[in-house]
This record gives structure tokens, sequence and C-alpha cells, in this order.
């Protein structure tokens, strides 16, 4: 009878505690949740956000300045042979960077420009690099602002050879700095 007693007496506080684990379970798990879809859906606004932010600068000029075929012809990715590396001084110290670049162009004919004066475009490209520095190429801005730099030198570069701006984004598929 006794042991009766203290398992009765057991039970009503093992039960509580074993709704007070299943109730911070429930909670853990909705909280979870709710980071996931508010943390997950701003990081695509963001995106997009950035997105529309790099595009409307370099896209109004070009529906502006672009020749009627370029709009019309599929997207193509020229690569450039080799990645970018260089150094580039800093306020503590130098640092090393290494950048693999891609250029959209539109058209077959727009590609084989490119691809023509590919040595020109490098030129170009680590004339503009090799002018930046470390501080500003750590943060996501100084990367966008290099790209937009890149961009513009190359069209004004392939206006000059070729008559028309024929890149239309440079893209970075690597970036590393050491």
């Amino acid at each position: 009878m006794a042991d009766e007693k203290e398992l009765e007496m057991e039970s009503p506080g093992k039960k509580k505690k074993l709704i007070i684990i299943i109730a911070i379970v429930l909670v853990l798990i909705g909280g979870g949740a709710a980071a996931f879809f508010m943390l997950g859906g701003e990081d695509e606004v963001s995106q997009a956000e950035l997105d529309a932010a790099l595009d409307s600068g370099t896209d109004s000029e070009m529906a502006a300045t672009s020749e009627p075929n370029a709009e019309l012809g599929s997207a193509l990715y020229v690569p450039m042979p080799r990645p970018f590396r260089f150094n580039v001084p800093g306020a503590a110290r130098d640092r090393f960077v290494e950048i693999r670049v891609q250029l959209l162009v539109r058209g077959s004919d727009n590609e084989e420009a490119a691809k023509k004066h590919v040595p020109l475009i490098e030129s170009t490209l680590l004339a503009v690099f090799s002018q930046s520095n470390a501080d500003d190429l750590a943060t996501s801005a100084g990367k966008t602002s290099l790209k937009q730099k890149s961009l513009s030198e190359v069209h004004k570069m392939m206006t000059e050879v070729e008559g028309s701006k024929i890149v239309e984004k440079v893209l970075f598929t690597g970036f590393v700095m050491q």
C-alpha cells in the first residue's frame, strides 16, 4: 500500500514535468519555424531589392543607348580565360585579391566581338581593379561600385573600338580577398 501511495504522488509530478517539456518543445519549434519564414523571406526580398538597385542604373543607360538588335539577342556569357590576381592597399595591410569574371552579352555577333577583344577587355578590367582599395572591397557596396565602374570602363573602351557597348554586364563569378 505504501508503494501505491508513492506511485500516486510521483505520477502528478512526472505528468507536470512532461507537460512542461512538451510545451517548451512546441514553443521552440514554433519559434524556429517563425524565424525560418521571416528570415527566409527577408533574404529573397533583399536580394531582389539589391538586383533592382544594381540594374536600375545600368538598365536605364542601356535602354537609352543600346542598339535594337542587342536587346533582341539571347543572353550569352563570355568568360575571361583566367582570373584577375592583384594586390590592393588597405588601411592595416595590403591584400591579395582574385576575381573571376564573365561578361553578359546579347546575341552571337556581340559574343564574337567580345571574344575578339578579350585581351583589351582584360587590360581595361585589370586597370580598374588595381585602382581599388582593400577597405572598399571588403564591403558589398564596394564590390557593387567596382562592378559598375568596370562596366562603364568596358563600355567606353568597346565604344571606341567597335562603335557600340557590346557588353551588357560584368559579372563576378568568383571573388577572394586574403
